[in-house]
């Protein structure tokens, strides 16, 4: 098959693509880093060098293709985060209703219908003839680099989640795995939750610290406000920062995972305790 990957070589793009080209598709990347062509080349795949707000930059690269795995990275500049979510969305849509291409995977996350003013499932809902599956992985273990700093000032994490509070915890890999199985399936369109390791915040928390030589590392709840305050506080969009809070709302709260569990989906193979290891040579590192 002729498959349009987005999210340049990304955690989850990167071992779709390598997947894909492994299993003798045709595969095109699209990135707006041009550095990145040689690095996509070497992996098989053709790069696309253009910005997913160029709505006829898409509709060219998508021409010829059978399949679309699109995903929509945050922005950390624009005002309204809604806005520029729903724009990108229907670049994707137009582009999908331009060229034909008849199947789609949209990552999506674990809390899109809970939180709709992060989502785009609806934008890519009216398609026809498309069949489209709308990923909802759970809590990336990647998040967890970003709390690096915070592990070695202060020995702790921190979320308006946490504690006791239990979470899906899902590997990159995983859901890239779940992504190249929907491209190439006959399926009709559906929902599929992702997740790799279930439990509570504070026995993710005992992995890590036991991994990294930290084994009194504990992960505390703070209130909304507080993490508002800290989002705004790193120069995010207000919006872009309530709607973060929002999410964590709905883990903190037991939704996201009582969704979860309803759809009762198979767990992945790349457990936390695995994660755990890779985690610790990047605490090592810096």
């Amino acid at each position: 098959m002729n498959i349009i990957v987005t999210g340049s070589l990304g955690n989850v793009s990167g071992p779709l693509t390598e997947t894909l080209v492994r299993n003798g598709h045709r595969v095109t990347v699209i990135s707006s880093d041009p550095a990145k062509v040689a690095q996509i080349n070497r992996l098989g795949a053709a790069a696309a060098i253009g910005s997913l707000t160029d709505a006829a930059f898409l509709r060219q690269t998508f021409t010829g293709a059978e399949a679309l795995y699109a995903m929509i990275p945050f922005s950390f500049t624009a005002q309204d985060q809604s806005a520029y979510l729903r724009e990108i969305a229907t670049n994707y849509v137009q582009a999908i209703q331009h060229t034909g291409i008849k199947r789609a995977v949209l990552l999506s996350g674990w809390a899109a219908d809970l939180v709709p003013s992060s989502s785009v499932e609806d934008v890519f809902a009216p398609l026809t003839n498309v069949a489209v599956t709308f990923l909802r992985p759970a809590y990336f273990y990647s998040n967890f680099y970003m709390s690096l700093p915070a592990i070695r000032q202060t020995g702790q994490l921190t979320a308006t989640y946490g504690g006791d509070d239990r979470l899906v915890f899902v590997s990159p890999q995983d859901i890239a795995a779940v992504a190249a199985e929907e491209l190439v399936s006959a399926a009709p369109s559906s929902i599929r939750y992702v997740g790799s390791d279930e439990m509570t915040c504070n026995e993710a928390a005992r992995l890590l610290g036991a991994a990294i030589g930290v084994p009194a590392l504990h992960w505390t709840v703070i209130s909304p406000e507080q993490m508002l305050a800290q989002y705004k506080g790193m120069g995010m969009p207000a919006t872009f920062a309530q709607s973060l809070v929002d999410m964590e709302a709905t883990m903190h709260d037991g939704t996201a995972l009582a969704n979860f569990h309803r759809a009762n989906p198979p767990l992945g193979t790349v457990k936390l305790a695995e994660f755990a290891q890779e985690f610790a040579v990047a605490y090592q590192a810096h």
